[in-house]
């Protein structure tokens, strides 16, 4: 942040701004080419994806590829340039309308204009149905530290096979194929995924494998058909020396499909590990209701990165081991009784893949739903002291160092604070209703009324306020948008019978209410940032126990030293 002015003038408004919690907006130096990447802008507008027909060819030896992509869209406006996304280094060699003819296109940074009516042209606009197809090839850009810095994956097996990977969440979609890279529209009707590769591998997709077709120069055509919308980040691609099985499971929705692609030196080790894929699917199913994407199957496949959210076809590189690479991000020991990866990212197909965020500044829907799946998953399998454990023990993982909301419109995502941080706000939410089956039934029906769909975060603040019947703004305002943890200040008098509470370091009308449990004793207060007096039950004293209310909710606790009562 740059100021100018009076050095110490600006440290005391700074002072101030933290000291009344005021909502913290990011700082950031944005460029046109960021909002060309993360807004609906002109060149975007007046078109809906209706489908993507995807055909890629991977040159292993050269680490490029090539190939075409037919966009099927619906036409609301009328557009004369369409933007289509394509990063460099690759590049668009001809586009193709319906009709045959060639069309004229210009780039702007990694967005191509492709010129669909010329200037000046006096044509009677009507909606419609259109397609049309890009042809383009390059050397795409490798991932360095995937899956967090992405990009396509170009690495060997342990018997110097060769293994080709793609992860790239929040650098795009278009860092390998071209399309319209938001998340805020996906294709309707689905896609088709080509792979054209050496004949001596395979290649995984997601979906379901509708055909291998060979051809005379020593490659095979993988075609998997996705028949659900699916974000263009969740699209992969993975080719190596992969050996198959497949089983299924009895779900809410009926007949569930798993498959699970694995190196084939791995598949003892894998079939012993992915039999917790059952297991996690009974408990999402429970928690959150049916699998999203019965029609295109649910699939593991095994990748040379440690993992990703695929739609369909979750990405598998934990080792075969418990926990996050053999480790408990909880540091309770909970986190090894299960594969983080497994429970986690396929998480996500319930908040990420079935409900995706319209814009990268709402991640934490994606990572702080997913952060709490795993919680209930460890509270359906080991009770829930031990899911309170785990959630808690996360907590030690945040930082507070800028809100979890990113800023909108180019393509930044907020804090990591989103996964454990965004956890620990669900898991206070559900203390602060104190109705878990009222809880469990807003999962279950936020998965139902935002089914496939794209949202905002303030349509998901509205959804649990009506469902829950409590005003949760201020609690999502504090949380997601500043980085303060509200403070609950209480001191007792006439010797502990009688409590004085507030809030403090918060925004302004902090309602967080709260629950306080003691074995069969229950007490409920609602703290204002003004004093409130309650008189208490003696067995109702240990309810106040600062440590146990930390543990349930993610706050602080100020206890003061008790105040003699008043001889007069």
């Amino acid at each position: 942040m740059k100021y100018k002015g009076n050095l110490l003038l600006f440290i005391c408004l700074l002072i101030a701004g933290f000291a009344n919690a005021q909502l913290l907006t990011q700082k950031a130096k944005f460029t046109y080419d960021d909002t060309l990447r993360g807004s609906i802008t002109t060149y975007r507008q007046g078109w809906d994806v209706l489908r993507y027909d995807l055909q890629v060819e991977a040159d292993i030896e050269n680490k490029a590829i090539s190939g075409n992509n037919k966009i099927t869209y619906y036409e609301s406006l009328p557009v004369r340039e369409m933007q289509i996304d394509l990063q460099k280094p690759l590049v668009i060699d001809s586009v193709v309308s319906e009709y045959g003819n060639l069309l004229s296109y210009r780039q702007l940074g990694n967005a191509w204009l492709v010129r669909l009516k010329p200037d000046g042209a006096i044509i009677k606009f009507l909606p419609g149905k259109r397609w049309l197809k890009v042809y383009y090839h390059g050397v795409p850009k490798a991932a360095t530290r995937p899956p967090w810095d992405g990009g396509l994956i170009w690495r060997k097996d342990s018997l110097n096979n060769p293994l080709v990977a793609t992860a790239c969440q929040g650098l795009g979609a278009s860092i390998w194929w071209p399309c319209k890279d938001h998340q805020s529209d996906e294709p309707d009707s689905g896609m088709t995924i080509k792979i054209i590769a050496p004949d001596t591998l395979s290649a995984i997709s997601n979906g379901r494998l509708q055909n291998v077709s060979p051809s005379a120069n020593g490659t095979k055509t993988w075609t998997w058909l996705v028949t659900n919308p699916i974000n263009n980040y969740d699209v992969t691609m993975n080719i190596g020396k992969y050996t198959h099985w497949s089983d299924t499971l009895r779900g809410v929705a009926g007949i569930l499909d798993m498959d699970f692609w694995v190196l084939n030196y791995n598949l003892e080790k894998a079939k012993s590990q992915f039999a917790q894929a059952k297991l996690m699917l009974r408990s999402f199913e429970y928690w959150f209701g049916k699998y999203p994407f019965y029609e295109d199957s649910y699939k593991l496949i095994e990748t040379p990165f440690l993992g990703m959210e695929h739609q369909s076809g979750i990405a598998y590189g934990n080792k075969y081991s418990n926990g996050y690479l053999g480790t408990d991000l909880s540091a309770t020991g909970w986190g090894l009784k299960w594969d983080f990866i497994i429970v986690h990212e396929s998480g996500h197909e319930w908040f990420g893949n079935n409900i995706t965020s319209n814009d990268l500044g709402d991640m934490w829907l994606h990572e702080g739903f997913t952060n709490y799946s795993e919680t209930l998953f460890t509270e359906t399998y080991y009770g829930k002291q031990a899911a309170n454990d785990y959630n808690f023990g996360t907590r030690k993982k945040i930082k507070n160092n800028s809100p979890i909301i990113g800023p909108y419109g180019v393509n930044e995502e907020g804090s990591g604070d989103m996964y454990s941080k965004g956890g620990n706000l669900l898991q206070l939410i559900r203390h602060s209703i104190d109705n878990d089956s009222l809880f469990r039934n807003i999962l279950v029906g936020f998965n139902t009324q935002f089914y496939h769909a794209t949202v905002t975060t303030r349509q998901v603040e509205d959804y649990i306020g009506a469902k829950s019947g409590i005003d949760f703004s201020k609690v999502f305002d504090q949380y997601l948008r500043t980085t303060q943890i509200p403070v609950l200040e209480f001191y007792t008098t006439n010797k502990r019978r009688t409590i004085h509470y507030r809030w403090s370091k918060c925004v302004d009308r902090f309602n967080l209410s709260l629950v306080l449990n003691k074995g069969n004793d229950s007490l409920r207060i609602n703290p204002t940032t003004e004093w409130q007096t309650l008189g208490v039950k003696k067995k109702q004293q240990g309810i106040w126990s600062p440590a146990e209310i930390e543990k349930n909710y993610y706050i602080k606790v100020d206890k003061r030293k008790e105040i003699k009562p008043d001889k007069s």
